[in-house]
């Protein structure tokens, strides 16, 4: 896909979603709808989250933007694969806000992780949305029980989508 900023929207499970490509060189338009319509609906069944009336933004964009983001919200001066920003405090099973927040993907990063890891470039994309998506819905990884509890979210959604479970 071009460089150009592309936007698009959809609906998953009652969530409208606006999807941006800022930068990089990710799949085309159609795939990427795919992906995160999948990613999304399975996600958001295994949190039992209702979305209906909520909204989200999901961008995919390249190392360079997500490392600023990085460094301005986390003080981390280094790219990461994605980073989650809820509009408002969620705590796992609140009703959802009208404004989830924003999901971000980094290109380059994303490839090399499913390029090393020897997964589709495709499941790797769909794990890293469920994962954007379960910080928005309040789940976090800092201690090892919310890990256990955020992964065990994850592995269902993919296994959904039957994309093996990326911790194993």
């Amino acid at each position: 896909m071009a460089s150009d900023t592309e936007q698009t929207a959809l609906t998953v499970a009652g969530v409208e979603v606006d999807l941006m490509v800022e930068a990089g060189n990710w799949p085309d338009e159609v795939e990427l709808r795919g992906l995160v319509a999948a990613a999304l609906g399975a996600g958001l069944a295994e949190a039992e989250a209702e979305g209906e009336g909520s909204e989200l933004s999901l961008v995919f964009t390249d190392d360079a933007s997500i490392r600023d983001l990085n460094a301005q919200w986390r003080e981390k001066d280094k790219p990461t694969n994605v980073l989650s920003f809820p509009a408002f405090p969620v705590a796992p099973g609140d009703k959802l806000p009208p404004m989830l927040g924003d999901i971000v993907l980094a290109c380059e990063t994303v490839f090399r992780e499913a390029e090393l890891e020897d997964k589709p470039l495709g499941n790797h994309i769909t794990h890293l949305v469920v994962h954007g998506l379960l910080h928005l819905l309040g789940y976090d990884h800092e201690t090892d029980e919310e890990a256990e509890e955020m992964e065990e979210l994850e592995r269902r959604a993919l296994a959904r989508l039957a994309i093996p479970d990326p911790y194993a």
